[in-house]
């Protein structure tokens, strides 16, 4: 394939880039520090060079591809998971990428310092500049480094860059560490590519140590000495404002490391609620002329370790609530863009997170950067999945990690590998490089004084985690896959580990599906199987039922218990569980919402309010001024926002249960206009028929097996079956009763023990099924199913909790309210080709009532239970099943259930996952009143 570049006269396109580069170059400052892109600032800037691969797809031809990406989702080369080199059914790609680049050098650079720097390069990489080498080849890939190319450089000329891409590497170590992980392995340029210009003096690297205390250091180091030099440090306010005084320290003549310090008063200090940042100005001076200016980013902070305590950041101990977080977008793989990055820290700030794990490899710079801004504690992790660097690689890595991550607030701690990706020997280097001297972490094992174990069970273990005399902080816990983990058992776990004062938090696995765009298989998403579905959320941040789950339990503001009926007197204990925050710089609003019928509601009442003052770790009272009379209301909703206008959480309670909601209903349904109740019986069945409604019921077993409307068969029916204990009739009679009903009671010897239909003169359908009086410790579902055919389901509309399913052990999240969603065939972190939120598919809580469209009409149903979950048909099994993912579903279709299943994760079986995941107990003893099952039917309904 012909260059598109080569079109070009190259005249004409030296011309072009030398303006190009003067346009970049002219606002800066003659001694400031410099940066001019070679590629795009991230991949939505892509600039197009030259390449060829030298194997897979498009192998051995020229062409172009844009810079920064990983070529396999630009048609090259070979798509391979990190298992695949254990896989003999897979072609482990081996190839290269050859790359090709002219830019211009203006002439006045000569002189200048010229530093290449390739922030992110899949992974070894030779450089070459003008046809000669750069330096020595750079392995690991996910790190920054660079090359001093003043030397190699044609001033005022056009200049080539070559560059050769090993997608493996020739170091054992690496491979072992970065392409045989747990992650999709992709090869190329996949971050920015710059110069640095620089001065002839400059200083190298600069190292901040800035505590919450005012107390600054910072460690420079200088190119090369300077006699008869200094360096002046001033720093300033976001607002621009200069703070104290500056800071100067006279140059040594013989070395290049310099110390400068100082202390500064009434600073603001950096946490992730209240971010503050401020810049430092530091300034070269040679016989007090400046010589270069650079300016660093930073934020007054403190990290701390306190063993057989805590983490303390600031002084103040801190709970991490974090997720782990790839680098990662399905059309460009690890060549992320600005969006791609605010939109994952927006949704982490949504879940109400206030922590981020880099796994499994240094992000980029500008993630940080956003991190630093926006308010996320942040794990900076060296790669090594389940293997290590080796001792000679391992020492340089961390020190390119260090030195690029050093100075941002957002990174609190150091990973050292990961599940066995470290050799205890290349510890030492990290305190080596980093004045901070962080805490260094070892994901998964108890060691520095922190236990990080992965996927414990509920109850593990002896002298670990919870149970144990360290700090504890699971650097994954509750694996994701498909619709399990997350958020199932996180209430179990985090109200456990919350009462120990030991635990720091966790970091759930993992952020979001790891589906890439496979430009090789006509552009489908693959997750590998069952290996990269384990996101909170979808491949494009589509959001799943755990999201809002971690949401509420993840509040930092937390409402205490409470039931709100007609005589609530406006009043809420409020849990401040924020770090730093009082809650006085938050506000709440308010509204009691009535639902008319079967419609949306509305509100009748509203308010908005202040925060009171609590301070972190403090409960109060919130009180809300009511009206007297708030006896029409339904529902009362609760808003919480944060002093940046985000919503924290939106609470809803219902004011009137099930049962007492359904006296309101009374006048929406048919009960005008009544008819007389036809009844005919032949020795296998019962049929009421009412003006167009016709309703057939079994002699054998009383289950309700045909509905016909104006002579059209509905195909509901086949019900009630029951759920969970088997039941065989004993005694069925049916007749009219004095009020013209046609009654049919059902007598069995288990449960249930009674159930009766009613088809009254209006039309309606009532049924009601006796209590679950039983003795049993090892429920898992207990109600009543009906049939009715998928295909047929258009859209349902409901009052209860929504819009998202629930599992047992993922109650929290979804609201009470009057939701509507249309069918889908969603199957969580599977359905990526159309996946749609929420899905369809499940358990639904706490049911009023519900209308299902479908191409016969629509089907009323009404319950006066209260708890009661309604699941609509069986959810699609995922492809590969693992671990307690797929949980029970009861026979038919359409359920009324007082109990459902937990869901597991993708290591973990719900008994492993604390108590909401276990098995229900139901004990009666004689005299207890417990409710039945009460569901009236309307099949009168035309389709809305």
């Amino acid at each position: 394939m012909k260059c598109n570049l080569c079109a070009i006269p190259n005249s004409l396109m030296l011309l072009f880039w030398v303006f190009s580069f003067f346009g970049a170059l002219m606002a800066q400052e003659e001694h400031g520090y410099r940066r001019v892109y070679l590629s795009g600032k991230d991949a939505a800037s892509a600039v197009e060079w030259e390449f060829k691969v030298t194997e897979g797809r498009k192998s051995g031809l020229w062409s172009t591809i844009p810079v920064p990406s990983n070529w396999e989702l630009q048609g090259f080369g070979t798509y391979n998971y990190g298992h695949d080199h254990k896989n003999p059914d897979r072609t482990l790609g081996k190839e290269h990428g050859l790359y090709r680049h002219r830019f211009p050098i203006p002439r006045d650079w000569k002189g200048k310092v010229i530093n290449l720097v390739f922030e992110g390069s899949m992974t070894d990489t030779k450089v070459t500049v003008n046809g000669k080498s750069a330096g020595e080849i750079h392995q690991g890939g996910f790190y920054r480094f660079k090359y001093d190319i003043g030397r190699l450089l044609k001033y005022g000329e056009e200049n080539l860059l070559e560059v050769d891409v090993a997608k493996h590497s020739a170091n054992p170590s690496v491979n072992r560490a970065e392409r045989q992980a747990d992650f999709w392995i992709f090869g190329g340029i996949f971050r920015p590519v710059f110069l640095e210009v620089l001065p002839d003096k400059h200083f190298s690297r600069v190292a901040i140590d800035a505590r919450h205390t005012g107390g600054f250091k910072a460690q420079l180091t200088l190119n090369r000495p300077i006699p008869e030099g200094a360096i002046r440090a001033t720093v300033v306010s976001s607002k621009g404002e200069r703070i104290g005084e500056s800071m100067e320290v006279t140059l040594s003549k013989r070395s290049n490391q310099v110390g400068l310090s100082g202390i500064f008063k009434n600073i603001a200090a950096w946490n992730p609620e209240s971010p503050h940042l401020y810049t430092v100005v530091f300034e070269l001076l040679s016989k007090d002329v400046p010589v270069y200016r650079k300016t660093e980013r930073f934020g007054f902070r403190t990290v701390e370790l306190r063993k057989r305590d805590g983490f303390y950041v600031n002084g103040q101990k801190v709970v991490f609530k974090g997720v782990n977080r790839h680098s990662f977008w399905p059309k460009t793989g690890r060549a992320l863009s600005e969006e791609n990055h605010l939109e994952d820290i927006g949704l982490m700030k949504a879940m109400n997170m206030n922590a981020v794990r880099m796994s499994h490899y240094p992000p980029d710079e500008r993630f940080l950067e956003l991190c630093d801004s926006l308010g996320l504690f942040v794990l900076d992790e060296l790669t090594g999945w389940q293997d290590a660097y080796d001792t000679l690689v391992g020492p340089k890595l961390i020190k390119e990690l260090i030195v690029k991550d050093h100075n941002h607030p957002s990174v609190v701690i150091w990973d050292h590998g990961n599940e066995g990706g470290w050799d205890f020997a290349n510890e030492k280097w990290f305190h080596r490089y980093d004045i901070q001297k962080r805490p260094i972490i070892y994901p998964w094992l108890k060691r520095n004084g922190v236990d990080t174990r992965h996927y414990p069970d509920y109850g593990y273990g002896i002298n670990r985690l919870a149970d144990g005399y360290d700090v504890f902080m699971p650097t994954e816990f509750l694996h994701g896959l498909y619709d399990g983990g997350h958020g199932a058992g996180l209430e179990d776990y985090w109200h456990k580990y919350s009462s120990n004062p030991l635990s720091a938090g966790g970091f759930l696995w993992s952020f979001s599906d790891e589906a890439v765009v496979r430009t090789d298989q006509n552009n489908r998403l693959d997750s590998d199987g069952s290996h990269a579905p384990d996101g909170i959320l979808g491949p494009y941040r589509e959001e799943e039922g755990s999201f809002f789950t971690i949401k509420e339990i993840w509040s930092p503001i937390q409402i205490v218990p409470k039931t709100v009926r007609s005589d609530f007197d406006g009043e809420l204990a409020v849990s401040n569980k924020y770090l730093y925050t009082n809650i006085e710089s938050c506000s709440f609003s308010w509204k009691i919402l009535a639902i008319d019928g079967f419609t949306d509601g509305k509100s009748v009442v509203s308010g908005k309010l202040d925060g009171p003052d609590i301070a972190p770790g403090e409960t109060k009272l919130l009180r809300i001024e009511l009206p007297r009379d708030i006896s029409d209301g339904d529902l009362f909703s609760l808003t919480a926002t944060d002093s940046f206008d985000r919503e924290i959480y939106t609470w809803t309670w219902p004011m009137k249960q099930p049962d007492e909601f359904f006296d309101e209903l009374k006048p929406f349904l048919k009960t005008n206009d009544p008819g007389e109740v036809k009844v005919e019986e032949n020795e296998n069945m019962w049929s009421a028929t009412v003006k167009d409604l016709k309703c057939v019921f079994s002699k054998e077993n009383g289950l309700l097996i045909g509905v016909e409307k104006k002579g059209r068969a509905i195909s509901f029916g086949q019900g009630p079956i029951s759920v969970g204990p088997p039941n065989t009739p004993n005694k069925i009679f049916g007749a009219k009763n004095g009020k013209g009903e046609f009654v049919l009671e059902i007598e069995n010897e288990d449960y249930p023990k009674k159930v009766q239909w009613k088809v009254s003169p209006s039309g309606l359908l009532r049924l009601e099924v006796s209590p679950l009086n039983i003795n049993n410790d090892t429920v898992h579902l207990a109600g009543i199913s009906f049939s009715y055919p998928e295909e047929k389901i258009k859209r349902i509309k409901w009052m209860g909790k929504g819009p998202y399913r629930v599992w047992k052990n993922r109650l929290k999240g979804p609201q009470l309210g009057v939701w509507e969603k249309a069918y889908n065939n969603t199957v969580t972190g599977a359905s990526f080709e159309n996946l749609v939120y929420p899905e369809f598919k499940g358990y639904h809580a706490n049911l009023y009532w519900a209308e299902l469209e479908t191409t016969e009409g629509t089907i009323r149903m009404v319950t006066e239970t209260p708890g009661l979950y309604l699941r609509l048909f069986t959810p699609q099994d995922p492809p590969e099943n693992k671990g307690g993912t797929v949980p029970k579903f009861p026979s038919g279709d359409i359920s009324f259930l007082y109990e459902i299943p937990a869901i597991g994760t993708k290591f973990k079986r719900t008994e492993e996952q604390g108590p909401t995941s276990l098995l229900g107990q139901m004990h009666y003893r004689e005299g207890d009143v417990n409710d039945p099952i009460i569901v009236w039917f309307d099949f009168e309904q035309e389709n809305r």
